[in-house]
């Protein structure tokens, strides 16, 4: 099946959080939203076809999960990524951040310290500060054109830490860590008891023959020490759905686990995730290889014409996710006059970059996966605010 990325689909009666919030997160409803982390492409039509054949059930009442369910990710995981998942070892997650809320929770106390590496995604602060714990930033730098670790400062702040959230791949910076990398940063967690848990949702959006390492299968040393959350929600624009599966590297963590989210009674999936997701895994492969392709162009895309119309905006390239960082240190703004450029002068709904790492100033992330024809607006409109500035 041949799938149309072009087609411009209204979200704007589908309560979409990307534009019903747009008020509330920009102070106007006139931007184009490429903020939050979900796609304006309707996903797979085996998922679609699975979903409608529940609906038309009619009865969406507590939902089982069979054995196919962990079977059908698990079945993925070894064709895509050559991990060998023991399923006994799985457990349901509403999602991906949940996860790594109920891992601060269970695996810390309330005035520890949990390791993360900026700029990364807001939720790593939040979850943390949110549950009294205290953030310690190992900060990526600028090396060469090029953002890589600081190891000096990772085994430092390993040295005070008693958890690290590792984003693999890397948002907002589109980073897929070499096994080198994951093995030097969850050796020194293990030298330092320091637990390990890695945000792999994106691992399924990866560009420019990179390849992906999943943090669990480097070194079996490794992975008892690692719990790892996944998800197909990214990958097929399924957020709104609510699932993930939390990897354990042993029993006792996993019960843990089970007993923090039985304590609410959250242990189901929806009515409608359990059949979503099944579609996904196991007849999603077409899809993601059509929507892969599109999002590089659409990379590509933003790249060039940045580099000849708005010179002043660098943008990266990235290997993974959909999420581009935009440098715009040249235009001479700190993070709040840049934030109300993009809005007032260009038009434009994105994350401010110092949402990704605190003393941040001068980025911007700009969601690609969307048509075409609405990246070209963006980009033109960006362009004629930018000329203005000069």
């Amino acid at each position: 099946m041949k799938y149309n990325f072009d087609e411009i689909i209204d979200r704007k009666e589908n309560r979409a959080a990307k534009y019903d919030e747009r008020k509330k997160k920009f102070g106007t409803d006139d931007v184009i939203p490429l903020w939050i982390a979900d796609m304006d492409f309707k996903t797979a039509q085996p998922i679609i076809d699975s979903v409608k054949k529940r609906a038309e059930e009619g009865m969406w009442g507590y939902t089982s999960r069979p054995d196919s369910y962990f079977d059908a990710i698990c079945d993925w995981k070894k064709r895509k990524h050559n991990w060998e998942i023991d399923k006994s070892l799985v457990s349901f997650s509403l999602g991906v951040v949940q996860t790594l809320a109920a891992s601060v929770k269970i695996l810390t106390k309330e005035g520890e310290n949990v390791l993360i590496q900026t700029p990364v995604y807001s939720e790593f602060y939040d979850m943390v500060e949110l549950s009294n714990r205290n953030v310690i930033e190992n900060k990526i730098v600028e090396r060469n054109d090029k953002w890589v670790i600081d190891f000096e400062d990772f085994e430092d702040k390993a040295k005070k830490a008693n958890l690290f959230l590792l984003c693999n791949p890397h948002n907002p910076l589109g980073i897929v860590w070499t096994e080198e990398e994951l093995k030097r940063m969850i050796d020194i967690c293990i030298a330092n008891d320091v637990v390990v848990v890695s945000d792999e949702i994106h691992s399924d959006l990866v560009f420019h023959d990179k390849k992906f390492v999943p943090a669990a299968i480097i070194s079996k040393g490794i992975a008892e020490n690692i719990i790892v959350a996944i998800s197909g929600t990214k990958t097929f624009n399924l957020a709104g759905l609510q699932a993930s599966t939390v990897v354990f590297p042993n029993l006792e963590m996993k019960n843990k686990f089970d007993k923090f989210w039985m304590s609410m009674d959250i242990h189901r999936n929806n009515a409608f995730s359990s059949n979503a997701m099944e579609a996904a895994f196991n007849e999603g492969d077409e899809w993601l290889e059509q929507v892969i392709e599109y999002i590089s162009g659409n990379f590509d895309y933003v790249n060039g014409y940045c580099e000849k119309y708005i010179p002043e905006i660098i943008t990266n390239r990235p290997d993974a996710t959909y999420l581009m960082w935009l440098d715009c240190r040249a235009l001479g703004m700190d993070n709040d006059e840049l934030h109300n450029f993009m809005i007032e002068d260009a038009g434009l709904g994105l994350n401010d970059g110092n949402s990704f790492g605190r003393s941040l100033n001068g980025f911007m992330r700009l969601n690609a996966a969307c048509p075409r024809p609405v990246l070209e607006k963006a980009m033109k409109q960006l362009e004629k605010a930018v000329k203005k500035l000069r």
